[in-house]
């Protein structure tokens, strides 16, 4: 069976500055069997190189061809839109190369588009930049729709958040193309050169990667790893094809080669309980 895995990282492959217990051995393992795969992340910040490093120092073997972010889904996106268009974009480096690589001149007074995506060295300027932006008719894009980001020191604001602001300013709702998007996921399958129904999404967040998958005709995958319990399944009218405690869980000849498709979901259910 010819097959292929979009991977979420943060809950999944690790959870803050440590490895999630068998995510290297279930990435050696694709690397061995030539499976395809992408990391997929929403967070728009970083280069497909800093993810690419920051998994291989954690002890992932991923390469930036193995790295799919949000930005990159955004500045494609925009690029099929309106090729060599101007952006007033407010975010970090990886936002910014993402727009530079797919044509797009970065500018500070009338653009075609306000690019927001999520970063630290944001500031109240340049929120009030955009709102007069789009009031003068800039379309406002967000990179990804999650209000928030986990860090080491708790919760900070998101891209979600930050272009909350200038929908409240301006009465304009910003278009979203990071997960759950169908812009993003279908880019993301046709990076891996693969069909609708041979695609697993492996993820940890019901209301993105879940959610992503379901709309998309996509299998999905939830590992336990993450931000979601068996308990939060019942919340939502849609549910993963597959739970797992993790992904070392996946590390199956059976699984990885297309014959195994279900997991003892009772005795995950046992487990959590215990």
């Amino acid at each position: 069976m010819n097959h292929g895995f979009l991977i979420d990282m943060d809950g999944v492959i690790y959870r803050g500055s440590k490895l999630i217990e068998g995510a290297d051995l279930f990435v050696n393992k694709l690397r061995e069997l030539d499976i395809p795969f992408l990391f997929l992340t929403n967070n728009s910040q970083r280069t497909r190189r800093d993810v690419a490093t920051k998994l291989q120092r954690m002890g992932i073997h991923a390469e930036e061809k193995h790295i799919f972010t949000c930005a990159m889904a955004t500045a494609r996106f925009l690029a099929t839109q309106k090729p060599t268009a101007t952006a007033y974009v407010i975010g970090e480096g990886g936002l910014h190369m993402s727009m530079h690589r797919n044509g797009f001149a970065i500018v500070d007074h009338d653009p075609d588009y306000v690019v927001v995506g999520e970063g630290r060295t944001i500031t109240f300027e340049q929120i009030e930049a955009a709102v007069r932006m789009v009031t003068r008719g800039a379309k406002l894009i967000a990179t990804n729709p999650d209000p928030n980001c986990p860090t080491a020191d708790g919760l900070r604001p998101g891209c979600g958040a930050i272009v909350a602001m200038i929908e409240a300013a301006t009465g304009v709702k910003a278009f979203s193309v990071g997960k759950p998007s169908p812009v993003m996921m279908r880019q993301a399958r046709k990076e891996l050169g693969l069909r609708t129904d041979e695609v697993f999404m492996i993820g940890d967040t019901m209301e993105t990667d879940i959610l992503g998958a379901v709309q998309m005709g996509y299998r999905s995958v939830l590992v336990l790893s993450g931000g979601t319990s068996l308990r939060d399944i019942d919340r939502f009218a849609y549910k993963p094809d597959i739970i797992v405690n993790s992904v070392a869980d996946l590390c199956t000849t059976k699984f990885l080669s297309g014959e195994q498709t279900t997991f003892p979901v009772m005795a995950l259910a046992t487990a959590e309980r215990n």
